[in-house]
């Protein structure tokens, strides 16, 4: 097998495509032969050593990947060798071939692409857990979703209208905005023709009609967060999906008080590990919409698995609309 391996957490400069032992797996262990992996956001993070999780040296990264059980260890009984799976473990994705918690794989119905698959998990599961559990998204509510064009924006426009919400998309150029609006956003705003504080502030209430967003999507941070908090309409909930811009932002609580308003933490990977059956649930709900054509993920584009530098480079350059896949021939 071949993979990316990365021995010292500098950056993806250091990353070194290398062969090595393909490992058997251990008891509660798949072997997967993997056909496509996604990009992520914490993907980048982990190889410079700035993501909460820090995998033994070396390892190879890649959270979020799709292929077919290639071997099963002792007590795997609910995967066959040669079934299509989808898997997010969170390291291990960028090679060939990769050890998999048998537990943490997602079986595939016929007909989903393996592209499709890899793309699929991390973005649907966070902002499902986000808008339905967290939020208590209702049918004809608002939804503003900040960085709207990426992976898990994308994922939250799609789910906050098959919900029945109105959806407000905010990205930073007219081309993603126009993609927001492809999925169902019912408006949208670019950030760089609306500068914070005031004028993104206006826009977006413009776009509530002065009531402001019953629910706030924020996977961004940085200088947007605190504009947006302020807009927020009474009794509203501020998911705090992530920080992409960065620097983690400092919110004004009076204006939770003054609002009625509730922040709201949002960790998709420890619900996962706490709540498993309530987790196992919203995963069948998901791959039922997607069944259905409710939902499907945004492909930027794929690229060979030989390509991550490139691939890591374009998601640094925020050209990226929704999500980069890389393929193994």
């Amino acid at each position: 097998m071949h993979a990316w391996l990365c021995e010292n957490p500098t950056g993806v400069d250091a990353l070194q495509w290398k062969e090595l032992p393909t490992p058997q797996p251990k008891a509660g262990e798949v072997l997967v032969e993997i056909k496509a992996a996604s990009l992520n956001f914490p993907d980048l993070l982990i190889v410079q050593n700035k993501y909460q999780m820090k995998p033994e040296l070396p390892f190879v990264p890649g959270s979020e990947y799709a292929g077919t059980v290639a071997a099963v260890g002792e007590g795997v009984t609910h995967l066959k060798v040669g079934q299509p799976v989808a898997c997010l473990s969170g390291t291990g994705g960028f090679g060939t071939h990769t050890l998999a918690p048998a537990d943490r794989c997602m079986p595939l119905p016929p007909g989903f692409p393996f592209v499709d698959a890899a793309a699929f998990i991390m973005i649907y599961a966070t902002s499902h857990h986000a808008l339905v559990d967290r939020a208590q998204l209702k049918a004809g509510e608002t939804v503003l979703v900040l960085g709207a064009a990426g992976g898990v924006g994308t994922a939250a426009i799609q789910i906050a209208k098959a919900m029945g919400a109105r959806v407000i998309a905010a990205a930073s150029t007219d081309e993603k905005c126009e993609l927001c609006r492809s999925l169902g956003a019912d408006a949208t705003i670019n950030y760089t023709q609306h500068p914070v504080p005031n004028a993104f502030r206006d826009a977006v209430k413009a776009a509530t009609g002065g009531k402001g967003p019953d629910v706030i999507y924020d996977p961004v941070g940085g200088d947007f967060a605190e504009p947006a908090f302020r807009s927020i309409a009474w009794r509203g909930r501020y998911l705090v999906v992530g920080f992409a811009a960065g620097p983690i932002p400092s919110l004004p609580l009076n204006l939770a008080l003054l609002k009625g308003a509730s922040v709201v933490g949002v960790f998709w990977g420890d619900f996962s590990r706490r709540e498993p059956k309530a987790n196992a649930a919203m995963m069948g709900e998901l791959a039922q919409w997607y069944a259905q054509g409710k939902v499907k993920p945004v492909i930027d584009r794929t690229m060979p698995m030989a390509e991550l530098k490139a691939a890591y480079a374009r998601m640094g350059s925020r050209e990226v609309k929704g999500k980069l896949v890389l393929v193994n021939p």
